[in-house]
Parts: structure tokens; C-alpha cells; sequence
């Protein structure tokens, strides 16, 4: 009896957060967000739906609604008192999935509501080297206004300024993330991947004539 006892216990204790948290409000407040619906998630937060609430995958409402880009709903949310930096199963948060994808209205307001700027995802990097590599201009150009760490390193062994070079096409867009990086004064632009290799040894590899050019400028070996 005992023996069972602690293994119903273990499971409960051990269960994923949105399981003991999870409400029938709860769940509909997050089938709204993810439909972009803001008068349902409006009416549903006025009943009592809490924002902290999780699905099976640990998303919460202010996720499912930032993964669509619903900008309006992550509004309400947030207002309501969403947790900006609420990771789920993959280690996404609303910070980090609107930096990565480029969403810069709800990129600016996890920023101007408690975004932790050094907050990893599941490559160890920060928002800011997904934008990078992904060629969001804007998105990095917003995220260069804070003093998020342009030098962090990710479990690949890349910075925000390598991916810009090894996982670009060289085009007109990663020429200027290259460029604003530089421009900050805060990259340093030889720090080599795990191999040993610079950007600019990388960019010359591959044919990036104006993104060595400005590695070069900037002292790049």
C-alpha cells in the first residue's frame, strides 16, 4: 500500500506543469490565442482564465498566440500579466520565437516587458543569433538598442556575427546585419568557430566579397 502510494505521488509531483495547472478556461484561453481570436481571449481572461495556464507541449497562451504572429492577442495578454520568457518543451519563449522569426512588434513588446536578454534556446543561443543567421535586419537592429551579449556563443560554436556569414547566402541582407554588428562596437569579429576558423576566413571560403571586405575594415584575420 505504501509502495503504491508513493508512486501515485511521484506522478503527480513529477507530471508536466501544465497538467496540475491546466483548466477547461485555461485550455480554451490558449485555443484562442492560437487563433488570433482577441475578443474571445479578452472574454476569457475577464472570466478568469489564468495566463500562466500550459498545454501538453508547456505553451502557454502568450506562445500559441506569438507563434502565429498574433500581435493583438499577445497584447492583451501580456497586459494581463503573461510571463514574457515562459519556455515550453523545445525551450521557445515569446522573446526568443519573435526574435528568431523576425516578429518585431512582439519582439518590442517582450523588450519593453521584462524580456531576460540572456535567456538560451535549444542551441544555447540567444535571440539574436537566430535573427542573424535568418537575415532579420530590423529584428537585429532592435535587439542591438539593448546590451544583449552580441558575443555569446551557442552549443554549435557560433555567434550571432558566424551565423550571419556560415548560414547566409552572402546577400544584400546579412551584408548589413554584418555591418550594424560591426557598427555597434561590441563584436568581436574573429572569434572562430569550433574548428578554429574566423568569419572572414569563412566569408572569403564562400565568396562573400563584401562581407570580408567589412570584416577586414573591422580587423577580421
Amino acid at each position: 500500500m505504501r509502495y503504491l502510494l508513493a508512486v501515485v505521488l511521484t506522478l503527480f509531483l513529477f507530471q508536466p506543469l501544465g497538467a496540475q495547472t491546466m483548466t477547461s478556461l485555461d485550455a480554451a484561453l490558449i485555443e484562442a490565442a492560437n487563433r488570433g481570436d482577441v475578443a474571445s481571449v479578452s472574454d476569457l481572461l475577464a472570466k478568469g482564465a489564468s495566463v500562466a495556464g500550459r498545454d501538453a507541449r508547456n505553451r502557454t497562451a502568450l506562445l500559441a498566440a506569438t507563434q502565429g504572429n498574433h500581435i493583438a492577442v499577445a497584447r492583451a495578454l501580456i497586459e494581463a500579466g503573461a510571463d514574457v520568457n515562459a519556455q515550453d518543451n523545445q525551450r521557445d519563449s515569446t522573446y526568443l520565437l519573435a526574435g528568431a522569426r523576425g516578429y518585431l512588434d512582439i519582439l518590442r513588446l517582450t523588450l519593453a516587458n521584462g524580456a531576460n536578454l540572456k535567456s538560451t534556446n535549444r542551441y544555447g543561443g540567444t535571440a539574436l543569433i537566430p535573427a542573424c543567421e535568418r537575415g532579420h535586419v530590423e529584428t537585429v537592429r532592435e535587439l542591438l538598442k539593448t546590451n544583449i551579449d552580441v558575443n555569446h556563443v551557442n552549443n554549435l560554436g557560433w555567434t550571432g556575427l558566424m551565423e550571419a556569414v556560415v548560414l547566409s547566402d552572402g546577400g544584400t541582407r546579412h551584408v548589413e546585419i554584418v555591418k550594424m554588428l560591426i557598427e555597434s562596437g561590441r563584436a568581436n569579429v574573429n572569434i572562430p568557430d569550433s574548428d578554429g576558423i574566423t568569419p572572414l576566413q569563412h566569408a572569403k571560403k564562400r565568396g562573400f566579397r563584401e562581407i570580408a571586405a567589412l570584416l577586414e575594415k573591422a580587423g577580421g584575420r
